[in-house]
């Protein structure tokens, strides 16, 4: 599916926890947008304090898209993101709105905006045996099989990054081919987006603080009993059971943390992914910073973003 002609994509980019949804619904009343999430747990009805979802007072009226759209429990891929992103830009561009991109899953991002790997589609036969084995040996046995069948694929990610080992195991064992060739040979596609992207950062030390406190917020606000619903309901699987915040609060339901312990390793959780979502947004090309500890960040990214806009047609 190729992309049509979107000359007013804008994202907004950055760690969790830097404010990026706010910014996002104060860009978009200032300039007639609708927001797109980029976030690959905000998919998924009922993660709600978790993720941190808007809720309809934090919107003011501006409306919000690819929130709520996979049952937990389901898979939802980069690909099905990209899909569906596609069709909204479309529409908020037919209308003639901004489209805003926001969130901080930096695969959902580039996929987006510079295209998925050319490679074969999911293979379910081939990924359930996988899964399989995982579960009987651990993820690391299936690295090891990876090593042997690619690896310079293998040498890019953890022995216990299950899901992209599957992923790459699933390409090779379907195809033939490695995804490390089809990679080098089509690493983002051909079917990119331009636009502008705006990247929200800070120091460590603040992002961090604002982290922590975040978390202890989203407990107080009944994160515990979002998490329990879920769990006793058994949707809480597959991919959600991994999100932060989900997994702890299910590891003290069932009685293995206590929940001091699991708030901490939330939190702890939750700094690693400010770091690596920060590593990661880092490597791309073109993104305007701006530092939110700043006291003048908000008129800056404003005023970028503005001029921007008037360099840029409203339709194609």
């Amino acid at each position: 599916m190729a992309p049509p002609e979107f000359p007013r994509l804008l994202s907004i980019v950055g760690p969790t926890a830097a404010g990026k949804s706010r910014f996002a619904v104060e860009v978009a009343l200032r300039f007639g947008g609708e927001i797109v999430s980029c976030d690959s747990m905000a998919v998924y009805r009922g993660l709600d304090i978790g993720t941190d979802k808007p809720s309809r007072a934090e919107r003011r009226g501006v409306p919000h898209h690819l929130l709520d759209v996979a049952e937990p429990g389901t898979v939802f891929s980069a690909g099905a993101f990209r899909a569906l992103a596609l069709q909204v830009l479309s529409e908020i561009h037919g209308r003639g709105r901004l489209a805003i991109l926001t969130g901080g899953t930096g695969l959902y991002y580039r996929a987006l905006t510079r295209g998925l790997v050319e490679a074969p589609g999911r293979q379910e036969a081939i990924r359930r045996r996988l899964l399989e084995r995982a579960e009987r040996r651990g993820p690391e046995s299936l690295h090891r099989l990876l090593r042997r069948l690619d690896p310079g694929y293998a040498a890019t990610i953890g022995p216990r990054d299950l899901l992209r080992t599957v992923r790459a195991l699933e390409v090779r064992l379907a195809s033939g081919r490695p995804l490390s060739a089809y990679i080098r040979e089509s690493p983002f596609g051909s079917r990119a987006i331009p636009g502008l992207t705006v990247g929200l950062t800070a120091p460590k030390s603040f992002l961090y603080h604002r982290i922590d406190r975040r978390v202890e917020e989203m407990v107080a606000a009944g994160l515990l009993n979002e998490v329990r619903g879920l769990w006793e309901s058994g949707r809480l699987r597959g991919p959600v059971r991994k999100a932060i915040g989900y997994g702890e609060l299910a590891a003290y339901l069932e009685g293995s943390l206590s929940l001091e312990e699991a708030v901490r390793l939330i939190q702890r959780r939750s700094r690693n992914l400010a770091r690596r979502q920060l590593a990661w947004f880092r490597r791309e090309e073109g993104i305007q910073w701006f530092e939110i500890q700043k006291e003048a960040w908000t008129h800056d990214a404003l005023e970028c973003i503005e001029r921007w806009l008037e360099e840029t047609p409203r339709q194609p």
